[in-house]
């Protein structure tokens, strides 16, 4: 017997099919990206407080060849792009979930035109890709610092040494 996909992976959208689907999301809308490999405290929080600051918010997660050229070791991404896509889009506080296979997302950001583009503490406003574009069509670039310190290089680390 065949089950039917779940509901949420209706939220997983093609980047060919982005700039439409976004087009029919509220304002304002907030933009993210990141590898979310293996999904932790701190992105759960970090995401939830993303997706305060708008009505709807898009997550463009990495392929994972463009995982690999970030240099984060050979064994990333520990999970697969479909895997990461799936849960991402479980999230409730994601709206749409799509990805990229360039070493940015300024592709994704242009078909979205987010409202409000937004990274992790890590990331100071002036370094975030696409805040120019962002700012330049009047919308926030906003870097949120970290409540919970944890990171998927430090979780894997601690999985070896046990």
């Amino acid at each position: 017997m065949e089950h039917p996909a779940p509901g949420f992976e209706q939220k997983i959208v093609a980047p060919d099919q982005l700039a439409a689907r976004v087009a029919t999301l509220p304002r304002p809308l907030v933009f993210t990206n990141g590898c979310f490999d293996i999904l932790h405290r701190g992105h759960v929080t970090y995401l939830a407080q993303a997706r305060a600051l708008g009505a709807a918010m898009v997550v463009a997660l990495n392929t994972d060849a463009s995982v690999k050229r970030l240099g984060k070791g050979d064994e990333r991404p520990v999970n697969a792009l479909a895997d990461r896509l799936a849960v991402m889009a479980a999230l409730e506080c994601v709206t749409l979930v799509t990805w990229f296979d360039e070493d940015t997302p300024l592709q994704r950001i242009l078909d979205c035109q987010p409202d409000v583009l937004v990274k992790g503490g890590d990331w100071p406003v002036a370094k975030i890709v696409g805040n120019a574009e962002v700012s330049a069509r009047g919308g926030r670039v906003v870097s949120i610092p970290f409540i919970h310190q944890k990171s998927t290089t430090a979780l894997l680390e601690k999985i070896r040494r046990l």
